[in-house]
């Protein structure tokens, strides 16, 4: 199995908390997000696959919040290739918070995206590697 793309790592901020005083799901969601469309365009081009395309989500099949996200945590969004088929690409995304010398699992998620031609106006699915029918 291949080792994990560290595809973003960031601290958390004040501003990223709800009113309980950790971070709201939807700020770690949006990194999910962003880190596995990162890896997606990463994996594609380690394929050798088709340059210059856009990867739009198409679906979260899976989030598991396991705990909670602090002020002040280093999180990180390390990702993993599940499948890629003829237009998609399933991402695996294990979040990770370290919190002095320890390491937390906080949260993981699998999020399927398509390539697509940003300059398109129909902004429909593109096969992802050459020779795939396109």
């Amino acid at each position: 199995m291949p080792e994990p793309y560290l595809a973003i790592q960031t601290v958390m901020m004040p501003r990223d908390t709800n009113p309980t005083g950790t971070i709201f799901g939807g700020v770690i969601l949006s990194y999910i997000d962003m880190a596995g469309s990162i890896a997606a365009g990463r994996e594609v081009a380690l394929l050798g696959g088709r340059e210059g395309l856009a990867f739009v989500t198409v679906a979260m099949n899976r989030v598991e919040f396991k705990k909670p996200v602090l002020v002040g945590d280093v999180v990180r969004f390390l990702t993993t290739l599940v499948r890629i088929g003829r237009t998609s690409i399933t991402m695996h995304i294990n979040v990770e918070a370290e919190r002095g010398r320890e390491i937390h699992a906080v949260t993981e998620a699998e999020v399927v995206y398509v390539g697509i031609d940003p300059k398109s106006a129909e902004r429909r699915p593109l096969p992802l590697l050459l020779g795939a029918n396109g």
